[in-house]
């Protein structure tokens, strides 16, 4: 009977017709992925009678034959099966070995001659050697290899990362490399290592009358990229006349880097790094060098030193504070209150970088190159950074729209999300609302948010803040876990029951300094207590004790720190300079994806959505205690005992229409800002615009204030006798005066967007919006005349009602029908003149204030974004 030989991870699988074989994620599968590309059921292999076939069983990712996604193939020797990904999915290799005919199905044998019968292959896990273990070998492409002095191709997933398809876009055999490349070994290369201290993972020889090499995400280009954070077509390497090469940017969306400096086009030279996504490339001589960033980096701190102001006196944040970190660890901070841990963890991301010393990012610079090396670092604050109304898998969607490319398409993303989903766990939490889990459910989001684009660093700020003994062990098992898969992670935390699992222990002491550095399990020893509150007990009643001198006179500084500070800064003191990262997307389409965004959630908060629709009509409905008419004309009012009766009313019915219009708008935006600031924080670091979030903020705001101004309007001043004629439209004063309303609540909800961007918590928005109600009222014009009155007429300038009142009246000719009874000398206020001038003035004052009020919260809003990104 025939059979089928299948060769998987470097070794071959020998398939007896008569059954079916199943391939996917279940372990229960003849062939088994632990693969989040990888679906559970994923296709089946069987024999028909005539030839070998594979059914696709409706997977999620796809299977693809020959570069094209298929959902049935015929298998002949030399087919090359991808599962999940195109690029670099899990392979199978249908080859036809000599001597494996007859083999016991279902056997396992080593391709190299490694002889039979061996065991299949691990699936892709952590092996049991902890920290810098590694993954271990994955089906489909053989053991992903360190990278360093034993050198060989770079692996992601258990897949080769980069040329991993030939120009062409055909399939490399098994093993195989693109034409062009050279596998780097560590053995006879003769490579001296150039960048990180490693070999570097791919060349390219460019002596072969190629004069552009195209690089991107596409499978048609030169070079292939497989890196979302990579646009399809990025970048091409051009030789010029005189031999020398000159990268130029094909208007990417992450841009190139040269050194870690933004270019569009720069002229490669013999020391010049190009980054491009999470690879760097470099020319020597006619070889172009491919590393890549998989994130076995090393990180450190140099001689961090941060300096403030108070109360005229220099006051030390953080105190000469270095320390390394090893590859794959997980490293916690403790420290009491005012140790500068959150300092420290601001300096460390480029936040807020610091005053003297470095930060290094395997061996560069964060602070000079942040641009560039924010996309291989992950913050997670203490404060979620989702929205939770969402549900999981469409916050993560929105996450994923603003960070990668805009050429990347949906199902690239959707790929990535589950991927992300899978690893985290929450693959079946993935359609719940973020507000429906529990606070560690909640925290692995924000974590899987950070994941999408693939750091090699992830930070997080008290993320077992408010958890329980429980949740608090499943988050520090979680951040294990992803030291364990290949990433550094530094934890700053108050909790010290589970520091047993992290690598290195940094514990902060009061005014700055580091007290220690090394293994957790050996720092009690250290300070000679038996408790962490004995320590931190110690730190408060022996406030002048020199913890650092103690510090670095000890065995654990010389093993774990004398090293790094043996090397002097770099930049002392750092010249900051504005490092602005690009922007994944274009302003439009990030407006767009905010847009959308924001209305989502607006639509899942049914609560503000109840409260949107009965607010206006309760403001305009309140105006209908006051039975004023204003159709009474100036030239004919109604005699009463010879005297004539004015509709005295009429201004309060003005007033109290304009009030409830600006707290209106005020309440629907005073809180928009100030609830998403971690968000935004977060979202800027990775390449938000500014002015596309505050302009979805005013697009989506304003559409909902217009609609709650022209109810007010409707209810308040549309059931009244309105004069025949209006000012600007005649015939019809209610529009004219609608209009008027409309610019009020717009403006209104502008204010209400500068307090927010003004306060450090939602509490203090409410006394806030208070005020800003009663000052309207003050400077309304309709209590009494501000005509006239030095001071007192230009403070009220600033009211929005003062406009509003204004053109208001202007539509009825309010000086005339409702004359102030101490009018000075008998006139009345000039703006409520029932004539063009006054009412446009009226309106246009309100456009004014309404467009300086968003050049404020522009401004405003760089306060709350990293120092590094701001213009010096």
């Amino acid at each position: 009977m025939p059979q089928l030989v299948l060769e998987i991870n470097g070794q071959n699988r020998t398939l007896e017709s008569g059954r079916t074989y199943s391939l996917g994620r279940d372990p229960q599968s003849d062939v088994a992925f632990d693969d989040a590309r990888v679906s559970w059921r994923h296709a089946t292999i069987a024999f028909d009678g005539g030839s070998w076939l594979l059914d696709d069983q409706g997977s999620t990712n796809g299977t693809f034959v020959g570069g094209q996604r298929t959902t049935r193939a015929v298998l002949v020797p030399g087919t090359v099966v991808a599962l999940g990904n195109v690029e670099n999915g899990p392979r199978l290799t249908c080859a036809a070995i000599p001597g494996a005919v007859g083999v016991g199905a279902g056997e396992w044998h080593d391709v190299s001659g490694g002889g039979q019968g061996a065991q299949p292959p691990e699936p892709w896990g952590r092996q049991p050697g902890g920290i810098g273990a590694g993954p271990t070998a994955q089906p489909g492409w053989g053991t992903p290899p360190r990278q360093g002095a034993q050198g060989a191709a770079a692996f992601q997933g258990g897949a080769p990362v980069h040329g991993g398809v030939p120009p062409q876009g055909g399939v490399p055999p098994q093993g195989g490399v693109p034409a062009g490349w050279e596998q780097q070994g560590g053995s006879g290369s003769g490579l001296t290592p150039v960048y990180g201290d490693r070999n570097p993972t791919m060349i390219r020889n460019l002596a072969q009358g190629m004069r552009t090499v195209r690089i991107g995400r596409a499978l048609d280009n030169d070079l292939v990229v497989s890196d979302l954070s990579v646009s399809r077509h990025h970048a091409e390497l051009r030789q010029l006349a005189d031999g020398r090469y000159e990268i130029v940017d094909l208007e990417s969306h992450n841009g190139i880097y040269v050194n870690g400096q933004p270019v569009q086009r720069h002229v490669m030279g013999p020391e010049d790094l190009l980054g491009v996504g999470h690879s760097i490339f470099r020319l020597v001589g006619d070889r172009l060098e491919e590393f890549v960033d998989t994130g076995a980096v090393s990180f450190s701190a140099r001689h961090l030193t941060v300096e403030v102001q108070h109360k005229g006196a220099k006051k030390i944040l953080l105190d000469d504070v270095s320390f390394g970190v090893p590859e794959r660890a997980l490293v916690a901070v403790i420290g009491p209150s005012g140790s500068g841990k959150s300092t420290l963890l601001r300096a460390l991301t480029g936040y807020r970088p610091a005053d003297r010393g470095d930060v290094l990012y395997d061996g560069r610079n964060l602070y000079k190159q942040f641009a560039e090396l924010r996309q291989r670092i992950g913050l997670v604050p203490q404060d979620d950074i989702l929205h939770k109304e969402l549900t999981v898998r469409t916050a993560l969607k929105y996450a994923a729209r603003l960070r990668f490319p805009g050429d990347t398409q949906e199902a690239e993303r959707a790929a990535r999300i589950d991927e992300v989903l899978y690893e985290l766990r929450l693959d079946k939490r993935a359609d719940n609302r973020i507000t429906a889990l529990s606070g560690g459910q909640r925290k692995r989001v924000s974590v899987a948010l950070e994941l999408l684009t693939k750091p090699s660093l992830i930070f997080l700020d008290e993320p077992t803040s408010g958890l329980d003994p429980g949740m608090d062990r499943e988050v520090m098992q979680m951040l294990r876990g992803l030291a364990d898969d290949g990433r550094t992670v530094l934890v700053v935390t108050h909790s010290v029951a589970e520091l047993a699992i992290c690598d290195r222990l940094l514990v902060m002491a009061p005014g700055g300094a580091v007290a220690y550095f090394g293994p957790p399990d050996e720092a009690l020893h250290f300070f000679g207590y038996e408790t962490w509150a004995d320590v931190f007990q110690a730190f408060e009643n022996y406030p002048d004790h020199d913890w650092a001198g103690r510090y670095r006179g000890s065995v654990h500084y010389q093993m774990y720190s004398a090293d790094v500070e043996a090397v002097a800064p770099q930049s002392a003191p750092i010249v900051h300079e504005q490092s602005r990262p690009q922007k994944p997307q274009s302003w439009g389409s990030q407006l767009a994806t905010l847009t959308r965004r924001y209305l989502s959630v607006i639509a899942a908060d049914r609560g503000f959505l109840v409260l949107c629709g009965i607010l206006p009509v309760v403001m305009g409905a309140v105006s209908l205690a006051i039975p004023a008419k204003f159709g009474l004309l100036p030239a004919n009012p109604p005699m009463k005992d010879g005297q004539p009766q004015f509709n005295i009313d009429a201004a309060t019915v003005l007033l109290i229409v304009a009030v409830g219009t600006v707290f209106t708008g005020a309440a629907n935006s005073v809180r928009e800002l100030v609830k998403e600031r971690v968000i935004y924080e977060r979202e800027r670091a990775t390449g938000l615009s500014r002015s596309a979030y505050v302009m979805s903020k005013v697009l989506t705001l304003g559409a909902l204030t217009a609609v709650q101004s022209i109810v007010v309007a409707g209810i308040g001043l549309g059931t009244r006798d309105l004069p025949s004629d209006g000012v600007v439209i005649g015939g019809n004063p209610l529009l004219e005066m609608t209009v008027a309303v409309v610019l009020l609540g717009l403006t209104s909800m502008m204010l209400g967007l500068v307090i927010s961007s003004l306060v450090k918590t939602s509490e203090k928005t409410m006394p806030l919006l208070v005020l800003v109600a009663i000052v309207n009222v003050v400077f309304c014009g309709a209590l009494f005349p501000l005509f006239g009155s030095p001071g007192l007429e230009q403070l009220a300038w600033l009211a929005p009602a003062r406009w509003a009142v204004a053109a208001l009246g202007s539509s009825v000719s309010l000086g005339a029908i409702s004359p102030p009874p101490d009018g000075r000398d008998g006139r009345t206020d000039p703006l409520w003149d029932h004539d063009v001038s006054a009412w446009a003035t009226s309106a246009g004052v309100l456009v004014v204030l309404g467009l300086i009020c968003a050049f404020l919260v522009v401004r405003l809003l760089r306060r709350h974004e990293p120092e590094v990104m701001r213009k010096r």
